[in-house]
């Protein structure tokens, strides 16, 4: 990186940082402290939302997951706009009505305390590890770029997000997710619009999407019911409904953003600009990802994008089998260039279709290959490359300063989603555990340093899961998985209380544990791709509690 790419990207990160302090300072009370004093517009709470959920996971894994598999991940979207309306009807009417700090107050007021506090344990637990992989995603890019230890760099992270976290709890999450909102956009069209123009002169963008479909990368939709493939309409239309449901209706770090609007109406308008702006948003960045594809059918790439797990290799005995095997590579690279090239002038050529094929299986065959002999170098080396191909694109193509805008798109995200979780998590913990545990009278200043301590302790916590982190299959899926092993049981929980008044809550807690055991056992075994996992786990705990509530006796049950 260059000198200006530095000042650009530390000049953003220090402005971000400093103005959510600065304009935060001083929460005399848990109304400003957790809920912002609610004085939030809805834009401020749409992008706030729309932050929350977009981190540096958003921005780095997800052009890597169009790379290798295409625009698909777009279905695992569909969900959310239903979801924004349901939420915005039944919800936030309830939130705002009771005057709520935290969701799962709600909890108690419906049902009991022992309820409430199982459902918080279990954001708890889950936001809790997606927190770490949040500092973690960032920290790979800065370990490409610097050369540094992961886990330096997720100590610095976490830092970073810890100080104007503590400082100003959520509205100096919600003043700087504008800023971070419009790097973010600004950075991302930009990369978008060099990416077409160092395509080839004779290849336009429409022909780069031909070139893409040729390569399957433009199959959007998906109407099959095979439940071995992840996304498809039907998981995105019915299991993401649930999955947003969930998260943007019962996940505090989400409710908590819209908790601090001004009025019910404010908070239903930014739900609402969220649902009309996220799936555009989504099918942008994808696009992104696809284009990067596009351009390496021009252009040279590595065997491998993670530059750590190619220096293991190729300083191991296995050496000379990698270099045979990056030499196959590139003669697999130029055959496609040439084949890319006469299929862009002849848009119909089956037999050209056939030959990028044929040449796009022989490409993957290779690459599975090295990561085959990366294992055999060091078995405990990361082969899995998805999450460093666009930051490789970004470091090797784009002109000087927009590599540090790039990184600071990537970085403020980061920093933008795990801010919103540390908050979400202090105040959970804060409200929902050591406020019902407090004995004798405590003054508002009281909980507010509670809160900024359980921050701190939070934001520890998620350096620790950062450094444990591996890159798995794809971040943007491992934070996915981990939020629908819980997310459908806690929906469950807050559709029981919603709408089913005849059941209590004994009968709900011990459905809750019941299904959560399950649902476990169900990803463990791989019962169903992880998206349905929304919807089993919800129907499940609202079966049980019925059934618990119908046929076992109320006082059979007060042992509980």
């Amino acid at each position: 990186m260059e000198q200006l790419d530095w000042i650009i990207l530390i000049g953003t990160l220090l402005f971000i940082v400093s103005y959510g302090a600065y304009k935060t300072k001083g929460s005399k009370n848990v109304t400003d402290y957790i809920k912002g004093g609610s004085e939030a517009k809805w834009w401020t709470i749409g992008l706030s939302v729309m932050a929350t959920q977009a981190s540096a996971i958003t921005f780095l894994s997800t052009p890597g997951q169009a790379f290798h598999s295409g625009m698909g991940f777009v279905q695992f979207y569909f969900g959310l706009p239903i979801a924004m309306v349901v939420i915005c009807l039944v919800f936030i009417p309830i939130y705002h009505r009771l005057k709520v700090f935290t969701a799962y107050e709600f909890l108690e007021k419906r049902f009991d305390l022992k309820t409430r506090s199982l459902a918080a344990i279990l954001f708890l637990v889950q936001r809790g590890l997606a927190a770490g992989i949040t500092i973690f995603a960032p920290a790979i890019i800065l370990s490409a770029v610097l050369g540094w230890d992961l886990t330096t760099l997720n100590i610095i992270i976490g830092i970073l997000v810890i100080i104007y976290t503590v400082t100003g709890g959520t509205k100096a999450v919600s003043v700087t997710q504008k800023q971070q909102m419009a790097v973010i956009f600004g950075g991302m069209f930009i990369a978008f619009y060099l990416i077409v123009s160092y395509l080839p002169a004779d290849i336009s963008f429409s022909k780069a999407l031909k070139i893409a479909g040729a390569s399957g990368k433009m199959e959007v939709l998906d109407f099959s019911f095979n439940l071995d493939n992840r996304y498809t309409f039907w998981s995105g239309i019915i299991g993401g409904t649930f999955l947003a449901l969930s998260y943007f209706g019962t996940d505090q770090s989400q409710v908590q953003r819209y908790l601090s609007g001004k009025s019910m109406k404010e908070m239903q308008l930014g739900l609402i600009f969220n649902g009309l702006l996220k799936v555009p948003m989504q099918f942008f960045i994808l696009l992104v990802g696809v284009m990067v594809f596009v351009f390496y059918q021009f252009n040279a790439s590595p065997l491998n994008f993670n530059p750590a797990a190619t220096e293991i290799v190729k300083n191991s005995e296995h050496a000379e089998e990698y270099l045979a095997l990056e030499n196959k590579h590139k003669e697999i690279e130029v055959l496609k260039s040439e084949a890319n090239l006469n299929y862009g002038e002849d848009l119909n050529n089956e037999a050209l279709l056939a030959e990028i094929q044929k040449l796009n299986t022989l490409e993957i065959e290779n690459r599975t290959e090295a990561k085959e002999l990366i294992k055999k170098a060091d078995s405990n080396a990361e082969t899995n490359d998805k999450d460093y191909v666009f930051i490789h694109f970004i470091l090797n193509n784009l002109p000087r300063g927009l590599i540090g805008l790039l990184l600071a798109v990537i970085l403020s995200a980061a920093m933008s989603s795990t801010a919103s979780e540390l908050n979400a998590l202090a105040s959970t913990t804060a409200m929902d555990l050591f406020k019902r545990n407090v004995k004798g009278e405590k003054s508002e200043r009281y909980f507010v340093n509670a809160s900024k301590w359980f921050t701190l302790a939070w934001g520890i916590m998620a350096i620790l899961v950062a450094c444990f982190a591996s890159l798995f299959d794809n971040l943007i899926q491992l934070v996915n998985i981990i939020g629908s092993i819980f997310y459908g049981n806690v929906l469950g929980i807050f559709l029981l209380a919603f709408f089913i008044k005849f059941v209590k809550g004994n009968a709900v807690f011990v459905a809750a544990i019941i299904t959560q055991a399950i649902v476990i056992i169900g990803w463990w075994l791989d019962w169903m791709p992880y998206l349905w996992l929304n919807l089993f786990g919800c129907a499940l705990v609202i079966g049980i509690a019925i059934l618990l509530q119908a046929f076992i006796k109320n006082t059979d049950l007060e042992t509980v």
